[in-house]
């Protein structure tokens, strides 16, 4: 829009605020690029991109950003970005920004020079954000809502942006670099993990610093992960409802600041603190994938709070309806992100390359992708403007790029929509697994095809098994413990009701809802919890362990812990806990994965014949007789068993080319399989894993020849290894 239409829009345009002091003939014109604040030699450059702008102002503060000392209008704009170099700023300024412009909601203009904005661009925030009344745009409680401007100046409550120092040592930091077949992620969220972890000195905990103490890194190690999927830690607003009940936005899917670490996971005031973290995750050989949110902010609706994009740009950071005054909501949040537009796609694109190489992280993990992906027209387009962007960037390339493949949008179920170069959360294997472990009649079809890989899903756009990011549980639902303990949600603690969260969980609580003393129910929920454990990392794909499931780590049945910034969401670090069996076998599970390729390798089982005759997979009956097409659709078939030959899978030096056997009973009785008279001249089977009993090291394995009967309970399954030749 030029600046002669905007000036004939029906706009209200107050004026502006009283300018504070200050000699606006020291700044110079600067540069347009870097946007955002960069410290420069003799001081600081700004640049704000504000297409429908008339001025831009920036506003500096006292050292604790309670007072306003000076405004200073950027003089000089190339294209729609404003710039100005400000001589004698250091590194600890503290900065907001003033838009004058529109406020035309009608027009889908929300400019307000009475409300200090945040730099979309800032690398730091000098305190969080937390929802209150001084955060809206237009007067709270008037019959014309936000289509009247609220003109009561909030600077003094506002959170201010910090100019860094981008100076940091890093040593001989590298990216550890494991190849994604080779990967297990955890995702863990930084401030639960080690809020309560008592070897974590007490001002440390629930920081990123806590999360790079020896403490919390030994047990990360010790479990045998090897990249931590941290959720969101951009800077993020909790919403005023949440406040009011006195709950917090926990898990952080509200972000505003996609250059900054929120200072509720910083111990001091020193954004370095998060590179410090990922510099020790490093050393141990770990990496860090960061959750991020770049498809909705935290504005909300036409009646959410103006922060930062609603009052800079609204018609360019978001997709608007037709009136322009509402927003287009693929999200569920209220709004959704424009990353079709040049300037969003922009921001997009220049925050993942700051946290690749500014912040060394190596990859992400992407909310409701499919919002992100959406082309001008608002469909999901693979080859639309992010993915494209993405494909071509060199950077990006060296980073691990996992797709959450829905959003609410039509169209927006895409899991194995996404292309060349990018996994995804696997949502349909969850559902397969859960489905074949409760019991479901048919499902042992689909719960093969998941075993495998997904190739049914993943092998139509021509990726390997390493696509498919294989998931039992995650934050969002239940934990393990509590996927084995409860039919229904318990979410009353979220004061809405119980009507939050995901009513079809296929949990199965086991024969009673909750905590329980019967025996059997307990011994029963232990091996349904080591059955999925078991499977995950069984198969083809690439496992991720929800952080905490190692050692039954409940939410009461809480299947929506958003708002739980206490113990329901928080690790519990009781010895108890620590000496949960779980956890052991967690470990061993672990382990075994790492020490057989079979399990790991990038490439589709088939069941084809090689000119030897031999094949990748076969599948067994319970009599130790291949599968019929008959067994395969008949819906009360649950058990079966598949080898799976170690020759189709690349070992190494370091590493053992065992074959597998895999033996499965999902039914509600106890089965006697007969081992299949396989590869003979190979020696016996080696059991490694009986989810009846746990895991077995290679000296107490128990041996089977071809033919033997193996006796399984209800509900359990077996690992096996070929034993060595003597």
């Amino acid at each position: 829009m030029t600046a002669r239409a905007v000036a004939k829009t029906r706009a209200h345009r107050a004026s502006a605020p009283p300018a504070a002091g200050g000699a606006a003939g020291a700044v110079q014109a600067g540069h347009p690029w870097p946007l955002g604040a960069h410290l420069e030699d003799g001081g600081v450059n700004f640049a704000v991109f504000a297409s429908a702008a008339e001025r831009v102002e920036i506003c500096l503060f006292d050292a604790e950003g309670a007072h306003e000392e000076r405004r200073i209008a950027l003089p000089a704009r190339t294209d729609d970005i404003w710039h100005g170099f400000v001589p004698g700023l250091p590194a600890g300024t503290r900065y907001g920004v003033r838009v004058h412009g529109p406020y035309d909601p009608l027009q889908g203009w929300r400019c307000n020079p009475y409300k200090l904005l945040l730099d979309p661009y800032a690398k730091q925030l000098d305190r969080p954000l937390k929802g209150a009344a001084w955060q809206y745009g237009y007067p709270l409680g008037q019959d014309k809502r936000d289509l009247h401007m609220d003109t009561v100046d909030n600077a003094a409550q506002a959170a201010k942006c910090v100019v860094v120092d981008p100076h940091f040592d890093w040593g001989d930091d590298r990216h550890p670099g494991v190849p994604m077949e080779d990967s297990i992620f955890y995702e863990v969220h930084v401030r639960g993990f080690t809020k309560q972890m008592p070897e974590v000195p007490e001002h440390l905990r629930g920081t990123f610093a806590g999360l790079a103490t020896e403490p919390a890194i030994a047990h990360l190690k010790k479990l045998g992960v090897t990249s931590i999927e941290l959720l969101p830690v951009h800077a993020f607003n909790d919403e005023r409802r949440l406040v009011d009940l006195g709950l917090a936005n926990y898990w952080g899917y509200n972000s505003i600041g996609f250059f900054a670490p929120d200072p509720r996971y910083m111990a001091g005031n020193d954004v370095n603190e998060f590179r410090q973290m990922v510099k020790a995750l490093h050393a141990a050989g770990l990496e860090v994938i960061l959750d991020v949110v770049y498809n909705h902010s935290c504005e909300g609706n036409h009646l959410g709070p103006t922060l930062c994009f609603k009052g800079i740009d609204n018609r360019s950071y978001y997709r608007l309806t037709e009136d322009h005054r509402h927003y287009l909501d693929f999200t569920g949040t209220g709004n959704t992100l424009n990353a079709s537009h040049p300037a969003m796609l922009r921001l997009v694109m220049d925050s993942l390359r700051y946290w690749v190489e500014e912040m060394h992280v190596d990859g992400f993990r992407f909310d409701l992708a499919p919002a992100i992906a959406r082309n001008g027209m608002g469909g999901f387009d693979h080859r639309g403007p992010f993915l494209s962007a993405v494909a071509q960037d060199p950077v990006l390339k060296r980073a691990k790029m996992i797709a959450e493949p829905w959003d609410l949008g039509e169209y927006g179920y895409q899991v194995g929509g996404f292309p060349q170069g990018w996994s995804e959360w696997n949502g349909q294997y969850r559902d397969r697994v859960r489905d074949y472990w409760r019991g479901v009649e048919g499902s042992l079809g689909d719960f093969a095809a998941a075993l495998c890989g997904s190739a049914d899903i993943y092998g139509p756009s021509r990726r390997g098994p390493r696509a498919s990011v294989n998931l039992i549980t995650v934050h969002d639902g239940f934990t393990l413990n509590d996927l084995v303990s409860y039919n229904d949600k318990h979410n009353e603690a979220n004061a809405e009701d119980n009507r939050d969260g995901e009513s079809h969980n296929r949990s199965w609580n086991c024969g009673a809802e909750g905590p329980t003393e019967d025996a059997e129910i307990l011994a029963f929920r232990e091996r349904q919890k080591r059955n999925f454990l078991t499977t995950l990392f069984c198969s083809r794909g690439v496992p991720l362990l929800l952080g905490g499931d190692e050692m039954s780590r409940t939410q009461g049945g809480n299947n929506n812990a958003y708002c739980q910034d206490n113990p329901i969401s928080w690790f519990d670090w009781a010895d108890e806990r620590r000496q949960d069996p779980l956890l052991a076998f967690t470990q061993s599970m672990l382990k075994l994965r790492r020490e057989l390729p079979v399990l790991r390798h990038n490439a589709w089982l088939t069941g084809h014949a090689d000119e030897d005759g031999r094949r990748d997979i076969v599948w067994y009956s319970v009599w130790g007789q291949e599968m019929t097409p008959e067994e395969w659709t008949n819906p009360a078939v649950r058990c079966v068993a598949a080898v799976l030959d170690a020759r189709f899978a690349p070992s190494h030096e370091e590493e053992s080319g065992r074959s597998v056997l895999l033996v499965f009973n999902a039914t509600g009785e106890d089965a006697t399989f007969t081992l299949p008279a396989v590869a003979r001249h190979e020696g016996e089977w080696a059991l490694r894993i009986y989810t009846g009993e746990g895991f077995f090291d290679e000296d107490g394995a128990r041996r089977y020849a071809p033919e033997a009967k193996l006796e399984l309970l209800a509900h359990s399954m077996a690992l096996l290894t070929q034993a060595p030749q003597e």
